[in-house]
């Protein structure tokens, strides 16, 4: 298969050269986590919305704000506490009096979710009404209130963040709602020495902010770049085939039929595609390969599969689950590009 090169070719290397730029602006102000950095700017590139998982303090809220600050992007933040109201999300409508007629009128006043870049901090520590005050935003761009539809600005990109729902005081999100996350990324302690460098770096007067590199126009061109990326049909079909094998059923692994109660979706597939197509974008490539859908793979799945009881109580996490996957879904024999 011919990669689909977009044809003005100095547009697309100076775009991909903004890619390394953007990289390195982050790192201005993020010490390691580069792998979790990277699969946040592929979840951007393809479109779709990201749910960071991680105990407190590390560092998850700078990392969305500094992404911001590197797009140059209109940014809100939203903190979801326990009597969070869905208007205080999408928005609500005031009643106005025009004082020269008397005429009184309601206008609707936008909430913060009308941005580009919206951090959800903490989601899990709202109840289901107000996480479902997002559902829509997340799905359409836009938010319908009192029967009228306001859309949301391009582009539009959801990070919510969550600590681990074993802790005191959270709300597990819904399966539904988890499904309109196109990567779900779980944040880690950084070693020694990258520790070492954070207190360095976190404890003097300097404090380093991450330099504008992307604007909104190059952010959207970059994402219709993404779904001009190749990807073979024999790469489609494995992807297919690894999505399939979540499910569990008499001819699934034998870790399916122990470990699973519920499998991924179509939308998983979709995901996993879209995610190789931006992170081959994000290497300087426009054709997708095997390592770019296995990279990716445990992000696009580890919330789209329920596991049983039983494999929660013998510590089988859906990273496990997605690693046996891999071993057990046979790569395309023949040629993939």
């Amino acid at each position: 298969m011919t990669p689909n090169i977009p044809v003005d070719e100095r547009e697309v290397l100076a775009l991909l050269e903004r890619l390394h730029d953007l990289r390195r602006s982050i790192g201005t102000v993020i010490v390691g986590q580069r792998s979790v950095v990277d699969d946040l700017l592929t979840g951007f590139l393809a479109g779709g919305h990201c749910l960071l998982e991680g105990v407190p303090g590390l560092a998850k809220t700078l990392l969305i704000r500094t992404l911001a600050d590197a797009l140059a992007l209109p940014f809100r933040r939203i903190q979801f506490t326990p009597d969070l109201m869905p208007s205080d999300v999408i928005g609500t409508e005031l009643l106005e009096e025009d004082h020269g007629t008397g005429r009184r009128m309601f206008r609707f006043a936008p909430g913060p979710v009308f941005t580009s870049i919206l951090l959800a901090d903490e989601i899990n520590r709202t109840p289901p009404k107000t996480q479902a005050a997002l559902l829509e935003a997340m799905q359409e761009h836009s938010v319908t209130y009192a029967g009228t539809t306001h859309r949301l600005p391009e582009p539009f990109f959801v990070l919510a963040t969550q600590n681990p729902i074993e802790q005191a005081g959270t709300y597990p999100l819904p399966e539904a709602q988890l499904d309109r996350f196109l990567l779900k990324l779980s944040v880690g302690y950084p070693d020694e020495d990258e520790e070492t460098n954070i207190l360095a770096r976190t404890t003097g007067r300097a404090q380093a902010s991450a330099p504008a590199v992307l604007d909104a126009a190059s952010a959207l061109r970059l994402q219709a770049l993404v779904r001009d990326v190749a990807v073979s049909e024999s790469l489609l079909r494995w992807a297919a085939q690894l999505v399939r094998a979540t499910r569990p059923g008499p001819n699934a692994a034998s870790v399916m039929r122990d470990a699973v109660r519920w499998g991924a979706g179509p939308r998983a597939g979709q995901a996993l595609v879209l995610g190789g197509k931006a992170r081959a974008l994000l290497n300087g490539r426009f054709a997708v390969t095997m390592e770019d859908l296995r990279a990716i793979a445990p992000a696009v799945l580890r919330h789209r599969i329920l596991l049983t009881y039983r494999a929660e109580t013998d510590g089988i996490d859906a990273d496990h689950v997605t690693a046996e996957l891999l071993r057990h879904v046979r790569e395309p024999a023949g040629p993939i590009a």
